[in-house]
C-alpha cells in the first residue's frame, strides 16, 4: 500500500492543469492514483489514503492538492 503524502505535491499549486503535472504531482506524492476535482463536480467522499485529490478553478488551474 502507497500512502499519500500532499506537502511533496504542492509544487503544482499554482500551475496548469496539464497531464503533465498531474502525473508528475502523483509521483511525487507517493499516491498509487490522482483525481482532479473541478468545481460544482460532484465527488463520492470515501477516504482513500492512496489518492491525491488535485482540486482546479474554472481556468484549469490547480488551487489545492491534498491526499484521500
Amino acid at each position: 500500500m502507497q500512502n499519500c503524502n500532499p506537502d511533496k505535491a504542492q509544487w503544482a499549486v499554482g500551475k496548469t492543469n496539464t497531464e503533465h503535472n498531474v502525473s508528475e504531482a502523483r509521483k511525487q506524492a507517493g499516491a498509487y492514483m490522482v483525481r482532479v476535482l473541478r468545481p460544482g463536480q460532484a465527488t463520492t467522499m470515501e477516504f482513500n489514503a492512496e489518492r491525491l485529490n488535485l482540486e482546479v478553478d474554472a481556468t484549469g488551474r490547480i488551487v489545492a492538492a491534498r491526499c484521500g
